[in-house]
Formats: structure tokens, sequence, C-alpha cells
């Protein structure tokens, strides 16, 4: 389980993120909305490690993540951001291979191998990362990621994917194919946290769904729960039509997961 209890974030005189607290738990998807400037991406960061808060703490399993150390803390989680650039001219497994060796397995180019099949970019291996699509990018970032935590539970404990904008730049297809992989993830015993901003995917694959808004945890909880007329008019300002078609003529697409 990943806590945060009572965490504060200014910068530059801004209050980024204000008395956050949630539980995380294992074998659970968890997803983020909200507007942009929410704070989402900020609680990212946070949970992650990667950016220290200014009161509150963090912990995984219990225990403060202040006292991992880096090489703890990339066997624990990986991190797929949202955006990520490169000034060398890696080739697409070499990026992916960074996250096995993060990982620190005994054949790092078969755990990059396998990766790199699992977000169907088979063949892909000696492209160069600088020339692909932004979509095949942003599905090899994700394949890295998936090779640094390849197995959802190890030693007892609960591995943990954080996913920020995992479906930007995908078509459709290939947004499904990301979610169904990561919700698999969490099916075997891990831990996921994906920022979406897309609604419908976000009530389709949600175990547990987090609201922010100015900084703030305004409602957790189920999607049938948690997105509603209130909700999108209180925290993106628009008029919410949940469960009704905006318009007779306009068609309304609702992506499904193949398995349901």
């Amino acid at each position: 389980m990943i806590t945060a209890s009572g965490i504060n974030l200014t910068r530059s005189g801004r209050r980024l993120l204000h008395e956050v607290s949630l539980k995380l738990e294992p074998g659970k998807f968890n997803v983020i909305i909200g507007p942009n400037g929410a704070g989402k991406s900020t609680l990212m960061k946070v949970l992650c490690g990667e950016t220290k808060p200014d009161v509150g703490t963090v912990s995984y399993g219990g225990a403060d993540i202040s006292l991992f150390s880096p090489r703890q803390l990339a066997r624990q989680r990986a991190v797929l951001p949202q955006n990520t650039t490169l000034a060398f001219p890696f080739t697409a497994f070499e990026i992916v291979r960074m996250g096995a060796v993060a990982y620190g397995g005994l054949d790092p180019d078969a755990q990059a191998q396998t990766a790199l099949v699992n977000v169907g970019l088979r063949g892909f291996e000696s492209r160069s990362y600088n020339y692909l699509s932004g979509g095949e990018q942003q599905r090899v970032q994700f394949a890295r990621a998936l090779a640094q935590v390849p197995h959802a539970v190890e030693d007892g404990e609960a591995r943990a994917l954080f996913l920020d904008e995992p479906t930007a730049s995908l078509d459709i297809g290939h947004q499904i194919s990301v979610l169904e992989t990561a919700r698999d993830f969490a099916e075997k015993g891990g831990l996921v946290l994906a920022i979406l901003h897309d609604l419908n995917l976000a009530a389709e694959f949600a175990d547990h769904l987090i609201v922010m808004h100015n900084g703030r945890i305004t409602a957790q909880g189920a999607s049938f729960d948690t997105i509603s007329d209130e909700t999108i008019a209180r925290v993106y300002g628009i008029g919410g039509a949940v469960g009704r078609l905006p318009a007779a003529h306009i068609p309304y697409v609702l992506p499904q997961s193949r398995h349901r």
C-alpha cells in the first residue's frame, strides 16, 4: 500500500498541493482526473519520490520513502512521465533496456524484449527513438516502465506503475491496449496510478477514482459515485451530461475494453 498523509507543497509562492491525504491499495487501478493545473502531475511526482513535499509523508508498505535509496526506489515503482526529451540517439531497445537495468535482473535484454512485445513493438528494437512517431515513443516509454517492474508482486510486496497521461498521442486502439496492460498488472496484485483526461476511459478502467481541483482532492471513490454532472460543473466549469447524449445528431463513442 502507498500512503500519503498531509501533503503540502508550495513553489514560487503558489500552493500546489493542499493537505492531500490518500491510500492506494495493491490490486487496484487508481485514476486521477481533474482540469489542467489541478495538481495531478505534482501529486504523482510526490508519490513516486521525485519531489519532496514541504509538509507530510509518503510511505510504501509502511516505510517512509525518504529512507529508500534511489536503487531501492527504482525496484519498488516505475514511472511513465508526461513528457520525455532525449539528447542522444538511443534506439527503442536501448530505452527499454534502461528500465530492465534499473530493475537489476539477470537478463535485461530478455526483459526489454518481452516489454516491447507486450506493447506491440516487436521489430522496433533497432529503430531510432527520435524518429518514431509520438505514439510510438509513448509506447516505448511504457515498455521501459514495464521492464522496470516486470513482476506485479515480488518478495510478497506489490510493485507500482505511475502513469502520467499514458494515452497521450495514442490512437483509440492503442489507448485501450495500454490501459488493458496496466489493468492486467493491477489484477496480478500490482498497484497502478494513472492520470487520465478522457473521462470515459477513466470511468471504464478505474477501480478507484480521485478527483483533484486547485491542489486538493475534492472527491474519491468508485466512478459511478464520483463522475456526475455536479462534479463536472464544479471541477471543469462546464455543464455536464453524464449518461446522456449531448445532442441527437452527434454520435457518442465510448471505447470498450476487448475483455468486457
